[in-house]
């Protein structure tokens, strides 16, 4: 079988930090063992007086809050991420970053994106690189999305490389109120809630082409990867029944063949409300002859919800089951789903595998 004619974008670099782990293998190794950090925080208390239950970064001081927090989750992922550019040493006149943030909400810090982007180019100065910034402000889906956006320039030979990401955090005073008050907070009288967290999450990705020459060695291969929009929202008088997800999720998997290439792993946002296990479940009805097992992995149960960082941290997970031979098999699916109304999908497959795509 003909292999595509656009250009192969690999995954050469992943970089996490993350209530489970401040290294992406770390986390990795915490998600498989299923190791949950979710505790009660030592002074945030919700609506009923209970004290409210997250997953914090394990350094970082409970004190720290607003774009500081955001600013120190994003850099030690950032650095792990470039790493194989600086170890290779390879020469670039610009890296292109486009990094997913949280949609607008109580909490979300001011100038959020000129005070990280300031951060971060520091810290790429210092490692001998150069940067050309944009941010995805789009809530769950932002990585994703900050992904699509990726490949689709590499594919069109804009560029060769470019670095993906999304950061988040919950714990915000103003931000955990508010989803305290939109019965969004898990708690003993909210079973349909979700625990907080937060995260970043960075993935290298470039042209086969580019991978070659320089030397690198790719992780994981981006087969594909599809954003829609779901007008049946969260918090709206409407009911979801899982149109968006579906469409995302089936165009997604539109390059696979249909006999031999079906999806073995799915990682996903689900965090406990009711509303995302619906969504899901009504597009898996629709959706399942894509999958042949049911391998569904949700990591919001170890490290809570965490935003804008999951699609990039997903890829990471990913990855390192296949580098550590612990995967389910060599095609994965990655989804999330934002308040917003955008759903985004990705198929990812094991770098060692012969991929068979649909002719």
């Amino acid at each position: 079988m003909e292999r595509p004619t656009h250009t192969d974008v690999e995954i050469v670099g992943v970089g996490a930090r993350t209530p489970v782990g401040l290294v992406a293998d770390a986390s990795a190794a915490a998600i498989r063992g299923a190791l949950s950090v979710i505790r009660q925080h030592p002074f945030f208390v919700d609506k009923t007086g209970e004290p409210m239950m997250m997953a914090c970064d394990a350094v970082l001081s409970p004190d720290l809050d607003g774009a500081d927090r955001y600013v120190e989750l994003a850099r030690p992922a950032f650095e792990q991420a470039v790493r194989p550019l600086v170890a290779r040493q390879v020469t670039l006149r610009v890296l292109p970053v486009i990094i997913g943030l949280p949609e607008d909400r109580p909490g979300r810090p001011q100038e959020l994106e000129r005070l990280l982007a300031t951060d971060l180019v520091r810290t790429a100065n210092s490692l001998g690189l150069s940067l050309q910034m944009r941010t995805v402000a789009s809530g769950h889906s932002a990585g994703l999305m900050a992904l699509d956006e990726a490949v689709q320039r590499i594919r069109r030979g804009e560029i060769e490389v470019c670095l993906v990401g999304g950061v988040d955090s919950y714990i915000q005073g103003e931000t955990l109120e508010w989803l305290d008050e939109n019965r969004q907070l898990m708690s003993a009288v909210n079973r349909s809630g979700f625990p907080p967290g937060e995260a970043a999450g960075f993935c290298l990705v470039a042209s086969s082409s580019f991978v070659r020459s320089a030397g690198l060695e790719a992780l994981a291969r981006v087969v594909s990867v599809v954003t829609t929009f779901e007008e049946n929202r969260i918090k709206t008088d409407t009911v979801c029944i899982g149109e968006g997800l579906t469409a995302a999720i089936r165009g997604a998997c539109a390059p696979l063949n249909p006999a031999s290439g079906k999806v073995e792993q799915t990682w996903c946002d689900m965090n406990g409300e009711r509303y995302r296990s619906t969504e899901y479940a009504y597009a898996l009805m629709r959706a399942y002859r894509l999958f042949v097992r049911a391998h569904v992995r949700h990591p919001a149960d170890c490290w809570g919800d965490v935003g804008a960082a999951s699609g990039p941290l997903f890829a990471g997970l990913a990855a390192a089951n296949w580098s550590g031979g612990r995967a389910h098999g060599p095609r994965a699916l990655l989804w999330t789903s934002s308040e917003s109304g955008y759903r985004s999908a990705a198929i990812l497959r094991d770098a060692r595998d012969a991929a068979e795509y649909a002719q």
